[in-house]
């Protein structure tokens, strides 16, 4: 059974794949209605950056939960804050480009767009996996008092 230090590739997956789905479902709505760009052309770029974000993801949860086992740091409001910094901030180097060029807009003005996607994602990103933490831990520790009663 997998710990929260030995995560499989099926749920690192399952991670990514809920963390960018609830946040498309709430962000494309929002986007096209702030930036006047239709639906299907804010969708597109928003299912391109999923699927950088999602990659990105999961190869910076495992690079980060190997930080956290290597220098002993337990998920304190200041590690989680550090993670999604972190996090926000490398999809900020990759993303605007991308924006740019699908939005024919100007680094610049792609720069402002991803401002107003960090100032979502932010408290989104602590948010969404702090709930994801505390439903993991239930979860796991309901299937080590089954695993318990069976024996």
């Amino acid at each position: 059974m997998p710990t929260a230090d030995n995560k499989r590739i099926q749920e690192r997956v399952l991670h990514a794949v809920l963390y960018e789905a609830c946040a498309m479902a709430m962000l494309v709505p929002l986007a096209a209605l702030l930036t006047g760009n239709g639906m299907g052309q804010m969708g597109v770029l928003a299912l391109m950056m999923s699927g950088v974000a999602m990659l990105f993801n999961m190869l910076f949860n495992a690079l980060f939960e190997r930080a956290e086992r290597r220098w002993g740091l337990q998920r304190t409001v200041w590690v989680r804050s550090a993670h999604a910094l972190l996090f926000e901030g490398g999809l900020v180097v990759m993303l605007v480009p991308l924006a740019a060029w699908w939005l024919d807009t100007s680094l610049w003005q792609a720069l402002l767009l991803d401002l107003g996607f960090f100032a979502f994602f932010l408290p989104y990103t602590y948010l969404f996996n702090l709930a994801y933490d505390r439903l993991r831990q239930r979860v796991m520790q309901g299937r080590q008092t089954v695993l318990s009663q069976s024996e």
